[in-house]
Protein backbone atom coordinates (compact mmCIF):
# COMPACT_ATOMS: atom_id res chain seq x y z
CA UNK A 1 0.00 0.00 0.00
CA UNK A 2 2.14 2.77 -1.21
CA UNK A 3 -1.01 5.48 -0.73
CA UNK A 4 -0.35 7.72 2.73
CA UNK A 5 -3.12 6.12 4.98
CA UNK A 6 -1.06 7.67 7.76
CA UNK A 7 -3.90 9.85 9.09
CA UNK A 8 -6.35 6.31 8.81
CA UNK A 9 -7.38 5.10 11.88
CA UNK A 10 -10.60 3.15 10.71
CA UNK A 11 -9.39 -0.11 9.46
CA UNK A 12 -11.50 -2.46 11.93
CA UNK A 13 -14.47 -0.71 9.73
CA UNK A 14 -13.00 -1.62 6.00
CA UNK A 15 -9.22 -0.94 4.73
CA UNK A 16 -7.61 -0.19 1.31
CA UNK A 17 -7.37 -2.49 -1.15
CA UNK A 18 -3.76 -3.92 -1.27
CA UNK A 19 -2.11 -3.21 -5.01
CA UNK A 20 -1.76 -6.64 -5.26
CA UNK A 21 -5.30 -6.96 -4.82
CA UNK A 22 -6.14 -4.48 -7.21
CA UNK A 23 -3.88 -6.02 -9.88
CA UNK A 24 -5.15 -9.51 -9.85
CA UNK A 25 -8.35 -8.25 -9.70
CA UNK A 26 -7.96 -5.85 -12.91
CA UNK A 27 -6.15 -9.04 -15.09
CA UNK A 28 -9.17 -11.56 -13.78
CA UNK A 29 -11.72 -8.96 -15.00
CA UNK A 30 -9.74 -8.61 -18.43
CA UNK A 31 -8.63 -12.15 -18.89
CA UNK A 32 -11.37 -14.49 -17.35
CA UNK A 33 -15.09 -12.76 -17.23
CA UNK A 34 -16.80 -15.74 -18.26
CA UNK A 35 -19.50 -17.72 -16.67
CA UNK A 36 -17.11 -20.53 -14.80
CA UNK A 37 -20.34 -22.43 -14.98
CA UNK A 38 -20.97 -22.57 -18.95
CA UNK A 39 -18.93 -25.35 -20.73
CA UNK A 40 -16.89 -23.55 -23.69
CA UNK A 41 -12.83 -23.84 -23.28
CA UNK A 42 -12.47 -19.94 -22.61
CA UNK A 43 -15.53 -20.61 -19.61
CA UNK A 44 -13.01 -23.75 -18.53
CA UNK A 45 -10.25 -21.63 -18.05
CA UNK A 46 -12.21 -19.62 -15.70
CA UNK A 47 -13.56 -22.47 -13.24
CA UNK A 48 -10.09 -23.79 -13.25
CA UNK A 49 -8.68 -20.50 -12.00
CA UNK A 50 -11.58 -20.15 -9.26
CA UNK A 51 -10.90 -23.99 -8.19
CA UNK A 52 -7.11 -22.44 -7.80
CA UNK A 53 -8.16 -19.65 -5.80
CA UNK A 54 -10.39 -21.89 -3.61
CA UNK A 55 -7.44 -24.27 -3.38
CA UNK A 56 -4.95 -21.53 -2.25
CA UNK A 57 -7.58 -19.91 0.57
CA UNK A 58 -7.73 -23.26 1.90
CA UNK A 59 -4.30 -23.54 2.16
CA UNK A 60 -3.85 -20.03 3.58
CA UNK A 61 -6.52 -21.39 6.41
CA UNK A 62 -5.25 -24.40 7.12
CA UNK A 63 -8.07 -26.46 5.45
CA UNK A 64 -7.53 -29.82 4.14
CA UNK A 65 -11.17 -29.73 1.86
CA UNK A 66 -11.02 -27.36 -0.38
CA UNK A 67 -14.98 -28.28 -0.62
CA UNK A 68 -15.52 -26.90 2.58
CA UNK A 69 -15.17 -23.24 1.19
CA UNK A 70 -17.99 -21.61 0.11
CA UNK A 71 -17.57 -18.15 -1.58
CA UNK A 72 -19.85 -15.31 -0.42
CA UNK A 73 -20.56 -11.75 -0.55
CA UNK A 74 -19.12 -11.09 2.34
CA UNK A 75 -19.32 -12.21 6.52
CA UNK A 76 -22.82 -10.65 6.79
CA UNK A 77 -24.36 -13.00 4.39
CA UNK A 78 -22.46 -16.08 5.80
CA UNK A 79 -23.20 -15.24 9.37
CA UNK A 80 -26.91 -15.14 8.75
CA UNK A 81 -26.80 -18.19 6.82
CA UNK A 82 -25.12 -20.14 9.29
CA UNK A 83 -27.50 -18.65 11.87
CA UNK A 84 -30.63 -19.63 10.05
CA UNK A 85 -29.37 -22.84 9.09
CA UNK A 86 -28.38 -23.73 12.60
CA UNK A 87 -32.03 -22.40 13.60
CA UNK A 88 -34.11 -24.61 11.02
CA UNK A 89 -31.69 -28.04 11.19
CA UNK A 90 -30.66 -28.22 14.39
CA UNK A 91 -32.07 -29.60 18.25
CA UNK A 92 -31.43 -28.11 21.18
CA UNK A 93 -30.91 -24.93 22.68
CA UNK A 94 -28.31 -22.14 20.58
CA UNK A 95 -25.37 -20.29 22.52
CA UNK A 96 -23.81 -17.04 20.85
CA UNK A 97 -21.65 -14.37 23.35
CA UNK A 98 -22.84 -10.93 24.79
CA UNK A 99 -20.10 -9.77 21.78
CA UNK A 100 -21.41 -10.41 18.87
CA UNK A 101 -21.75 -8.62 15.82
CA UNK A 102 -25.16 -7.68 14.83
CA UNK A 103 -24.66 -9.53 11.66
CA UNK A 104 -24.96 -12.52 14.28
CA UNK A 105 -27.49 -11.41 16.77
CA UNK A 106 -30.36 -9.88 14.68
CA UNK A 107 -30.61 -13.52 12.90
CA UNK A 108 -30.02 -15.04 15.72
CA UNK A 109 -33.27 -13.15 17.49
CA UNK A 110 -35.28 -13.55 13.67
CA UNK A 111 -35.01 -17.19 13.02
CA UNK A 112 -33.63 -19.18 16.94
CA UNK A 113 -36.73 -18.86 19.04
CA UNK A 114 -36.66 -17.94 22.57
CA UNK A 115 -36.71 -21.11 24.28
CA UNK A 116 -33.88 -22.01 22.18
CA UNK A 117 -31.25 -18.70 23.32
CA UNK A 118 -28.91 -18.71 25.09
CA UNK A 119 -26.66 -15.66 25.51
CA UNK A 120 -23.39 -16.27 26.56
CA UNK A 121 -21.60 -12.95 28.84
CA UNK A 122 -18.36 -11.92 29.00
CA UNK A 123 -15.88 -10.59 31.59
CA UNK A 124 -16.98 -7.18 32.22
CA UNK A 125 -12.73 -6.09 32.53
CA UNK A 126 -11.47 -7.95 29.74
CA UNK A 127 -14.36 -8.84 27.94
CA UNK A 128 -13.82 -12.46 26.51
CA UNK A 129 -15.97 -15.12 26.99
CA UNK A 130 -14.80 -17.97 29.51
CA UNK A 131 -13.91 -21.21 28.43
CA UNK A 132 -15.29 -22.24 31.83
CA UNK A 133 -18.29 -20.76 31.66
CA UNK A 134 -19.08 -22.22 28.15
CA UNK A 135 -17.66 -25.66 29.53
CA UNK A 136 -21.02 -25.26 32.49
CA UNK A 137 -23.58 -24.21 29.91
CA UNK A 138 -23.05 -27.08 27.64
CA UNK A 139 -22.96 -29.93 31.03
CA UNK A 140 -26.43 -28.05 31.90
CA UNK A 141 -28.02 -28.00 28.76
CA UNK A 142 -28.73 -29.60 25.48
CA UNK A 143 -26.82 -27.25 23.29
CA UNK A 144 -26.49 -28.21 19.62
CA UNK A 145 -24.29 -25.05 18.72
CA UNK A 146 -21.94 -22.44 19.82
CA UNK A 147 -21.64 -19.00 18.06
CA UNK A 148 -18.37 -16.85 19.26
CA UNK A 149 -16.36 -14.80 17.33
CA UNK A 150 -12.76 -14.52 17.08
CA UNK A 151 -12.05 -10.79 18.02
CA UNK A 152 -14.29 -8.34 18.65
CA UNK A 153 -14.82 -5.64 16.08
CA UNK A 154 -15.77 -2.79 18.51
CA UNK A 155 -12.76 -3.48 21.31
CA UNK A 156 -10.28 -5.57 19.73
CA UNK A 157 -10.32 -8.48 22.20
CA UNK A 158 -9.22 -11.77 21.65
CA UNK A 159 -11.42 -14.23 22.31
CA UNK A 160 -10.77 -18.36 23.02
CA UNK A 161 -11.62 -19.74 19.70
CA UNK A 162 -9.04 -22.80 19.82
CA UNK A 163 -10.06 -23.71 23.26
CA UNK A 164 -14.27 -23.43 22.25
CA UNK A 165 -13.25 -25.23 19.55
CA UNK A 166 -11.47 -28.23 21.27
CA UNK A 167 -14.49 -28.34 23.84
CA UNK A 168 -17.44 -27.98 21.23
CA UNK A 169 -16.09 -31.34 19.31
CA UNK A 170 -15.09 -33.31 22.75
CA UNK A 171 -18.81 -32.34 23.33
CA UNK A 172 -20.40 -32.98 19.87
CA UNK A 173 -21.83 -29.46 19.55
CA UNK A 174 -21.09 -27.56 16.38
CA UNK A 175 -18.94 -24.15 16.76
CA UNK A 176 -19.64 -21.28 14.66
CA UNK A 177 -16.63 -18.45 14.35
CA UNK A 178 -17.34 -14.88 13.39
CA UNK A 179 -13.13 -14.17 12.13
CA UNK A 180 -13.65 -11.14 10.02
CA UNK A 181 -11.88 -9.30 12.08
CA UNK A 182 -9.04 -11.78 13.37
CA UNK A 183 -8.16 -12.84 9.45
CA UNK A 184 -5.79 -10.40 7.81
CA UNK A 185 -4.32 -9.11 11.54
CA UNK A 186 -3.26 -12.55 13.27
CA UNK A 187 -2.19 -15.70 11.38
CA UNK A 188 -4.75 -18.07 10.34
CA UNK A 189 -3.56 -21.14 11.40
CA UNK A 190 -5.89 -23.48 13.22
CA UNK A 191 -8.95 -21.58 12.28
CA UNK A 192 -10.25 -24.44 10.15
CA UNK A 193 -10.78 -26.48 13.59
CA UNK A 194 -13.95 -24.31 13.94
CA UNK A 195 -17.17 -26.35 12.12
CA UNK A 196 -18.23 -22.91 10.33
CA UNK A 197 -15.81 -19.65 9.30
CA UNK A 198 -16.88 -16.48 7.93
CA UNK A 199 -14.46 -14.08 7.04
CA UNK A 200 -14.37 -10.58 4.57
CA UNK A 201 -12.09 -9.65 2.00
CA UNK A 202 -12.59 -5.78 2.64
CA UNK A 203 -11.55 -6.18 6.13
CA UNK A 204 -7.73 -7.21 4.73
CA UNK A 205 -7.82 -5.31 1.81
CA UNK A 206 -9.22 -7.61 -0.59
CA UNK A 207 -12.19 -5.51 -1.52
CA UNK A 208 -15.50 -4.87 -1.24
CA UNK A 209 -18.59 -7.42 -1.78
CA UNK A 210 -16.63 -10.55 -1.34
CA UNK A 211 -16.08 -13.10 2.05
CA UNK A 212 -16.28 -16.73 2.38
CA UNK A 213 -17.65 -19.11 4.55
CA UNK A 214 -16.17 -22.58 5.55
CA UNK A 215 -18.52 -25.40 6.56
CA UNK A 216 -18.32 -28.53 8.75
CA UNK A 217 -16.53 -31.73 7.27
CA UNK A 218 -19.20 -33.46 8.11
CA UNK A 219 -22.46 -34.97 6.55
CA UNK A 220 -24.04 -31.19 7.97
CA UNK A 221 -22.39 -29.94 5.13
CA UNK A 222 -24.56 -31.59 2.79
CA UNK A 223 -27.38 -30.11 3.97
CA UNK A 224 -26.41 -26.31 3.65
CA UNK A 225 -28.11 -24.33 1.19
CA UNK A 226 -27.82 -20.67 1.42
CA UNK A 227 -29.40 -19.58 -2.28
CA UNK A 228 -30.97 -22.23 -4.22
CA UNK A 229 -31.84 -22.12 -7.90
CA UNK A 230 -28.04 -23.06 -9.72
CA UNK A 231 -25.54 -25.09 -9.12
CA UNK A 232 -22.68 -22.98 -8.41
CA UNK A 233 -20.83 -23.44 -5.31
CA UNK A 234 -21.41 -26.90 -5.15
CA UNK A 235 -25.39 -26.04 -5.04
CA UNK A 236 -24.43 -24.09 -1.50
CA UNK A 237 -24.96 -21.19 -2.91
CA UNK A 238 -26.64 -20.32 -6.40
CA UNK A 239 -25.53 -17.46 -8.64
CA UNK A 240 -22.44 -16.88 -10.74
CA UNK A 241 -19.71 -16.33 -8.77
CA UNK A 242 -17.06 -13.56 -8.89
CA UNK A 243 -13.70 -14.63 -10.37
CA UNK A 244 -11.96 -11.07 -9.97
CA UNK A 245 -13.34 -10.31 -6.56
CA UNK A 246 -12.09 -13.72 -5.26
CA UNK A 247 -8.96 -13.49 -6.66
CA UNK A 248 -7.98 -10.40 -5.19
CA UNK A 249 -9.69 -11.45 -1.92
CA UNK A 250 -7.24 -14.24 -2.07
CA UNK A 251 -3.98 -12.78 -3.12
CA UNK A 252 -4.47 -10.20 -0.29
CA UNK A 253 -4.82 -12.60 2.12
CA UNK A 254 -2.17 -14.67 0.79
CA UNK A 255 -0.01 -11.33 1.00
CA UNK A 256 -0.77 -9.95 4.40
CA UNK A 257 -0.64 -13.19 6.19
CA UNK A 258 3.35 -13.23 5.02
CA UNK A 259 3.81 -10.23 7.53
CA UNK A 260 1.91 -11.61 10.54
CA UNK A 261 5.02 -12.61 12.04
CA UNK A 262 5.16 -12.87 16.19
CA UNK A 263 7.91 -9.54 15.45
CA UNK A 264 5.47 -7.71 13.88
CA UNK A 265 2.75 -8.21 15.80
CA UNK A 266 4.75 -7.33 18.79
CA UNK A 267 5.63 -4.19 17.22
CA UNK A 268 2.35 -2.96 16.44
CA UNK A 269 1.42 -4.01 19.76
CA UNK A 270 3.68 -1.51 21.63
CA UNK A 271 3.21 1.20 18.86
CA UNK A 272 -0.60 1.42 20.04
CA UNK A 273 -0.10 0.59 23.61
CA UNK A 274 2.30 3.34 23.76
CA UNK A 275 -0.16 5.91 22.26
CA UNK A 276 -2.81 4.39 25.05
CA UNK A 277 -0.33 5.63 27.61
CA UNK A 278 0.48 8.95 26.10
CA UNK A 279 -3.75 9.72 26.05
CA UNK A 280 -3.73 8.01 29.79
CA UNK A 281 -1.31 10.66 31.16
CA UNK A 282 -2.06 13.88 28.62
CA UNK A 283 -6.15 13.15 28.64
CA UNK A 284 -7.15 10.74 31.64
CA UNK A 285 -8.60 8.43 28.46
CA UNK A 286 -9.68 4.81 29.92
CA UNK A 287 -8.80 2.11 27.54
CA UNK A 288 -11.56 -0.81 27.39
CA UNK A 289 -10.22 -4.15 27.95
CA UNK A 290 -6.73 -3.08 28.32
CA UNK A 291 -6.18 -5.92 30.87
CA UNK A 292 -6.82 -8.42 27.85
CA UNK A 293 -5.43 -10.17 25.01
CA UNK A 294 -6.66 -7.85 21.92
CA UNK A 295 -5.46 -7.12 18.14
CA UNK A 296 -2.47 -5.02 17.91
CA UNK A 297 -4.44 -2.84 15.79
CA UNK A 298 -7.07 -1.95 18.05
CA UNK A 299 -7.82 0.81 21.03
CA UNK A 300 -11.17 1.94 22.37
CA UNK A 301 -10.85 4.39 24.81
CA UNK A 302 -13.35 6.82 27.08
CA UNK A 303 -12.58 10.11 26.20
CA UNK A 304 -12.47 12.43 29.53
CA UNK A 305 -15.57 14.63 28.61
CA UNK A 306 -17.56 15.38 25.83
CA UNK A 307 -19.76 13.66 23.42
CA UNK A 308 -17.50 11.29 21.03
CA UNK A 309 -18.69 13.33 17.44
CA UNK A 310 -17.29 16.59 18.55
CA UNK A 311 -13.71 15.30 19.28
CA UNK A 312 -14.60 12.59 15.99
CA UNK A 313 -15.75 15.88 13.65
CA UNK A 314 -12.60 17.79 14.96
CA UNK A 315 -10.68 15.15 14.17
CA UNK A 316 -12.33 14.38 10.83
CA UNK A 317 -10.88 18.29 9.76
CA UNK A 318 -7.79 17.58 11.46
CA UNK A 319 -7.28 14.76 8.39
CA UNK A 320 -7.73 11.75 10.72
CA UNK A 321 -10.16 8.97 10.34
CA UNK A 322 -11.54 7.44 13.59
CA UNK A 323 -14.92 5.38 14.73
CA UNK A 324 -17.02 5.91 17.61
CA UNK A 325 -17.62 2.40 17.75
CA UNK A 326 -18.68 -0.24 14.62
CA UNK A 327 -19.11 0.92 11.70
CA UNK A 328 -22.07 -0.84 11.00
CA UNK A 329 -24.08 0.92 13.81
CA UNK A 330 -22.63 4.03 13.54
CA UNK A 331 -24.91 7.53 13.63
CA UNK A 332 -28.14 5.47 14.61
CA UNK A 333 -27.73 5.80 18.36
CA UNK A 334 -27.89 2.28 19.30
CA UNK A 335 -26.49 1.43 22.36
CA UNK A 336 -23.37 -0.89 21.93
CA UNK A 337 -23.98 -4.07 23.03
CA UNK A 338 -20.56 -4.84 23.48
CA UNK A 339 -20.33 -1.76 25.70
CA UNK A 340 -23.66 -2.75 27.65
CA UNK A 341 -21.36 -6.25 28.30
CA UNK A 342 -18.57 -4.78 29.40
CA UNK A 343 -20.53 -2.72 32.09
CA UNK A 344 -20.42 1.31 30.68
CA UNK A 345 -23.81 3.03 31.23
CA UNK A 346 -24.97 5.09 28.47
CA UNK A 347 -22.97 8.43 29.65
CA UNK A 348 -19.85 6.77 29.04
CA UNK A 349 -21.13 5.12 25.49
CA UNK A 350 -21.08 8.25 24.19
CA UNK A 351 -17.88 9.24 24.85
CA UNK A 352 -16.66 5.85 23.54
CA UNK A 353 -13.75 6.19 19.96
CA UNK A 354 -12.85 3.17 18.18
CA UNK A 355 -9.29 3.77 16.32
CA UNK A 356 -7.70 1.14 14.38
CA UNK A 357 -4.68 1.27 12.98
CA UNK A 358 -3.13 -1.05 9.95
CA UNK A 359 -0.05 -2.53 8.77
CA UNK A 360 1.71 -0.09 7.84
CA UNK A 361 0.68 2.71 10.43
CA UNK A 362 4.03 3.39 12.21
CA UNK A 363 4.45 4.56 16.09
CA UNK A 364 5.34 8.13 14.34
CA UNK A 365 1.41 8.01 13.21
CA UNK A 366 0.16 6.76 16.12
CA UNK A 367 2.61 9.75 18.13
CA UNK A 368 0.52 12.46 15.37
CA UNK A 369 -3.19 11.21 16.01
CA UNK A 370 -2.43 11.66 20.14
CA UNK A 371 -1.25 15.03 19.29
CA UNK A 372 -4.16 15.70 17.53
CA UNK A 373 -6.62 14.42 20.48
CA UNK A 374 -4.51 16.97 22.56
CA UNK A 375 -4.82 19.81 20.47
CA UNK A 376 -9.04 18.38 19.95
CA UNK A 377 -9.15 18.61 24.04
CA UNK A 378 -8.07 21.93 23.84
CA UNK A 379 -10.17 23.70 21.13
CA UNK A 380 -12.80 21.76 23.03
CA UNK A 381 -11.84 23.50 26.34
CA UNK A 382 -11.20 26.59 24.45
CA UNK A 383 -14.98 26.84 22.88
CA UNK A 384 -16.49 25.98 26.86
CA UNK A 385 -14.51 29.24 28.01
CA UNK A 386 -16.19 31.09 25.01
CA UNK A 387 -19.84 29.87 25.76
Amino acid sequence: MSSDYSKYFDYNATTPMRETALRVWQEMAAKHWQNPSSLYREAAETKHQLDYYREELADVLDIDEPDRIVFTSGATEANNAVIRFLAENTEGKIAISAIEHPCVTAPFDAFVSPERQIRTPVDANTGAVSVEDVSRLLSENEVAAVSVMAANNETGVIQPWEELAELCTSNGVLLHTDAAQWIGKLSSENLGKCDFLTGSGHKFGGGKGVGFLVLPDSEIADKFHMAIGGPQEEGKRAGTENLPAIAAMVEALAEVEEHLTEEFCSTHTANRDNFESQCEESLGIDVIGKEADRLWNTSMIVLPHTKNLKWLTRLSHLGFSVSTGSACSAGKGNPSEVMQAMGLDFEEMGRVLRISGGWDTSAGDWKELARALTAVEADLDASVSRD
